[in-house]
């Protein structure tokens, strides 16, 4: 039985009226297309499903013509379709002369390129990773940019700006400012939705670690997922973003991976647990290295802060981010690694011990990236770094295993930060990018574009009057 009687079946059994094809386009984002199941047959594995890939944002190639290739190992019941459809991601090809050619900007296949230059270096087989999913989630979210006003507008009942004596349904558990790290029912309204939500993440095929509320007092989540490979957990995260908000969406309430939505309260972040693989063995750990950590692994360490300001550019792609990546939040905005150290862009989970587990986290990603280049741009200066064995602590970026919040200004001042802008990582990505395009992996062209969608984006941003600028400037 080939595949396509194969999901015939399945389409049979499970009474199945449409199969849906998602795509990603450059800014992470999922499209769609959708056929009637009698309009499927096996061609669609062989020839794909037709599609302007300019309209995904992407660069034109010779032709936009595209076409999508369906991954049958991806299929899946939505559970948010009315009509009983089938769902499959998959990759994308350019369509030639001859046989179609992979589209070498289309994110699954720079996020598959690396791993293949991984295994070409000989450093490494796999890389698996496991993000941690944060998000708010609100009851309502407003926002009008015109002319006329620009301003924007969130709510959530558990919030404590709802704890007034003239605010309509308040029952006395509303959840402190900053006040909300593993807060327990009642405060903690979204206990049960999360609960299946990560329930719909098992269903999917999705390894759920645990859930919890987050700092953010207004509704702020987190989802921590295990372990998985790289690319897999690339599609997996877009798997639970789509998730979260469909979920989020059905009990009208409404869910965003957004960096910075609340002034003054904790951000959201995407933090990236990692740890390299050979032949099945670990490679990061070493019982007599400083952590337990190996040279391999310091030296991947090395290669991600020497890039970090150009990576932010993958990392951190919206303007947004950088209003996350401030002290005072648990976010890091200093280039240097340690142990158990939140204020650090690289911290080492004191808790995580033995060799097979033995990792670090990358701190400051956020889900406004594209995962596939986001994954894929660390892997990449990771393998740089071991490459060039860019030595962390001899580049004097730690280990800094105390809070760097609490040092003096002339202390601060020895240390190097984050970007403070997109405008600036984009400034480092323009200038530190070969270790993105070694092997055909980032490809020139992607890269271009990037840079020059993302520098429209802040453009547009920066154009903007914000309520903030009439409060300090008004009177003026």
């Amino acid at each position: 039985m080939n595949r396509s009687e194969e999901i015939r079946k399945i389409c049979e059994e499970k009474k199945i009226r449409m199969i849906d094809f998602k795509m990603t386009d450059i800014d992470g984002r999922w499209r769609h297309i959708t056929i009637p199941v009698e309009r499927f047959h096996e061609n669609v594995f062989v020839y794909g499903i037709g599609f302007d890939g300019s309209n995904y944002g992407y660069a034109p190639v010779e032709k936009s013509d595209m076409v999508f290739l369906p991954d049958p190992d991806t299929m899946y019941v939505d559970p948010f379709a009315q009509v009983p459809t089938l769902t499959m991601c998959g990759n994308v090809c350019v369509i030639g002369k001859g046989e179609n050619q992979p589209f070498d900007q289309y994110p699954k296949n720079v996020s598959l390129r690396a791993v293949e230059y991984m295994k070409e270096s000989g450093i490494a087989d796999q890389m698996v990773i496991g993000p941690e999913f944060e998000f708010y989630l609100f009851d309502s979210a407003r926002y009008e940019v015109s002319p006329k006003q620009c301003a924007y507008q969130i709510d959530t009942r558990q919030a404590a700006w709802n704890c007034r004596l003239d605010t309509e349904g308040n029952n006395g558990y509303e959840v402190p400012h900053k006040g909300g790290y593993h807060i327990a029912a009642p405060e903690d309204v979204g206990y049960d939705l999360r609960s299946r939500m990560c329930m719909e993440m098992e269903n999917w095929g999705i390894k759920v670690k645990y859930h919890h509320h987050e700092v953010g007092g207004p509704g702020q989540m987190e989802i921590e997922v295990e372990l998985a490979d790289m690319p897999q957990m690339a599609d997996n995260t877009m798997i639970t973003k789509y998730i979260i908000k469909n979920m989020a969406a059905k009990e009208g309430k409404t869910a965003t991976f957004l960096p910075k939505p609340i002034y003054q309260e904790a951000g959201s972040g995407l933090h990236v647990h990692m740890l390299l693989l050979k032949d099945g063995k670990p490679l990061f750990y070493d019982e007599k290295g400083y952590s337990g950590l190996s040279k391999t692994a310091h030296y991947f360490i090395g290669g991600l802060l020497s890039h970090i300001a150009s990576l932010c550019a993958f990392t951190n792609p919206s303007t947004n981010s950088f209003k996350r990546l401030v002290p005072g939040y648990e976010a890091p905005v200093t280039i240097g690694y340690a142990t158990s150290n939140r204020s650090a862009v690289i911290r080492i989970p004191a808790y995580a011990k033995s060799p097979e587990t033995k990792r670090f986290e990358l701190r400051n990603p956020d889900a406004t990236a594209n995962p596939y280049y986001a994954y894929a741009a660390i892997l990449m200066a990771g393998l740089d770094g071991i490459k060039k064995q860019i030595d962390p602590a001899a580049n004097g970026w730690g280990p800094y295993d105390f809070n760097l919040y609490t040092l003096s200004k002339e202390e601060q001042k020895k240390i190097k930060g984050l970007p403070k802008s997109l405008e600036e990582a984009l400034d480092a990505l323009e200038a530190d990018h070969d270790y993105l395009i070694e092997g055909g992996v980032f490809p020139q062209r992607l890269i271009e574009v990037w840079i020059e969608r993302k520098r429209a984006e802040a453009k547009r941003a920066g154009e903007i009057p914000t309520p903030a600028e009439f409060m300090m400037y008004y009177d003026l």
